[in-house]
C-alpha cells in the first residue's frame, strides 16, 4: 500500500498544481508535522493550489492539502483536525480494507495500470479507494463506521499533538456554514456532520485531558504564528 500510496501522490503532483506561497506552505507542514510527530514516520505534505476546499492522507506517508481548505479551516486546530483526521484513516488501514473489497469484486483492477492513466475508469475507481477521487471527478464516501472511527482517533491525535479539540466541532461547523445550501466537496465524502458534531462533544472531555497532558509535557503548537507572519 505504501508503493499505492507513493505512486499515487506522484499523480496527483503532475496533474495539479502546487501552491508556491512559502509562507502557507510552510504553516500547513508546522500543523501536520505537530500531527504526524505523535505516530512516527516521515511524511511528505504538499500545498496544492486548488479552491475546493478538501485534504487527504496517504498510505506510505503522504499528505495533500488544497488551499481552498485553508478558508474553511481558520486556525492551526482547525486545520489539525482534518489533518489528524485523514492521517486517522491511514492509520486505520481504511483504504486497505476499500482496496480488498474492491478487488474480491472486480478482479481486473489492476493498480499498477490504473495508476499510469488516473483519469481512466480504472485510475479513478483506484483513486476513490485511496482517497482521492475528488482530484479525479469520483466521489467514494467512507462508510459511517470508517468515519466514525477516523473522527474519533483524529480527536486524540490532534489533542495528543497539543491543538485544542474543541476547535474539531468549529471546523465541521464551518463546514457545513459554507456550502451556500450545497454539500461542499469535502462534506460530500465526509457526511452526516450534525451526528459527527455530537460524537465529538461526547468525546471531549478524553481529548481536553489528553491535550492538558500535551501541554504539560511541552506540547504547544505555534503555527498560527507563522500563518499571520506575512500579513
Amino acid at each position: 500500500m505504501a508503493m499505492l500510496g507513493d505512486q499515487s501522490f506522484a499523480a496527483v503532483k503532475r496533474d495539479v498544481p502546487v501552491d508556491p506561497d512559502r509562507q502557507a506552505n510552510d504553516y500547513v507542514r508546522c500543523v501536520a508535522d505537530a500531527v504526524t510527530r505523535e505516530v512516527g514516520g516521515s511524511w511528505e505534505v504538499v500545498l496544492f493550489r486548488q479552491d475546493s476546499p478538501n485534504a487527504f492522507a496517504l498510505p506510505g506517508g503522504k499528505i495533500g492539502v488544497h488551499t481552498g481548505m485553508l478558508r474553511i479551516a481558520r486556525n492551526q486546530d482547525q486545520l489539525a483536525t482534518v489533518l489528524a483526521h485523514e492521517v486517522a484513516h491511514v492509520l486505520s488501514r481504511h483504504a486497505n480494507e476499500r482496496l480488498s473489497q474492491q478487488v474480491a469484486v472486480q478482479q481486473g483492477l489492476n493498480a499498477m495500470q490504473a495508476l499510469a492513466d488516473p483519469s481512466s475508469s480504472s485510475g479513478k475507481t483506484l483513486m476513490g479507494l485511496l482517497g482521492l477521487g475528488a482530484q479525479y471527478g469520483i466521489l467514494m464516501p467512507y462508510s459511517r463506521t470508517q468515519e466514525s472511527e477516523a473522527d474519533l482517533l483524529g480527536l486524540d491525535l490532534m489533542a495528543r499533538a497539543g491543538f485544542d479539540p474543541r476547535q474539531s466541532i468549529e471546523l465541521w461547523n464551518n463546514m457545513a456554514n459554507s456550502g451556500g445550501g450545497q454539500p461542499i466537496e469535502f462534506l460530500s465524502t465526509h457526511p452526516s456532520h450534525a451526528t459527527r458534531m455530537q460524537d465529538l462533544a461526547k468525546r471531549m472531555p478524553r481529548a481536553l485531558d489528553l491535550q492538558r497532558q500535551a501541554a504539560a509535557q511541552g506540547h504547544r503548537p505555534q503555527c498560527d504564528g507563522i500563518r499571520a507572519g506575512g500579513g
